[in-house]
């Protein structure tokens, strides 16, 4: 007898694997007129990594998990205001209309459970 066992995982948001980012980010997306590909650029304000990074180790990419698996993008800079860090700028590129999809999940699972809504600009 076999069983199936599904985990469903909190969608969440790390800069440090292992580390949960708690700071909720702007989202802003931008996609082709054909729809073949697109980004998104993620902007953190006073996110919550800059006061545990030095007890953790280095900023190492921008990780987007949830319970399908984990997206990733190593474009992430960090913004410093007189000399103090002061948030953090992260992009990710969708090269496919797959992509994009698997993003957009991605999304919809990290809004529901953040209180995030969608606002067309």
């Amino acid at each position: 007898m076999s069983r199936l066992c599904i985990m469903m995982v909190q969608p969440k948001i790390q800069f440090i694997q292992g580390t949960d980012e708690q700071t909720i980010p702007d989202v802003k997306l931008t996609k082709s007129r054909d729809g073949t590909n697109g980004m998104a650029i993620f902007r953190f304000d006073q996110p919550s990594v800059f006061d545990s990074s030095g007890e953790v180790g280095d900023i190492t990419g921008f990780y987007m998990i949830d319970e399908e698996g984990v997206l990733t993008s190593v474009d992430v800079n960090a913004k410093f205001v007189n000399g103090k860090p002061a948030g953090i700028e992260a992009k990710y590129i969708m090269r496919t209309p797959r992509d994009w999809d698997r993003f957009m999940r991605f999304m919809e699972r990290y809004a529901n459970s953040n209180g995030l809504q969608f606002v067309k600009s």
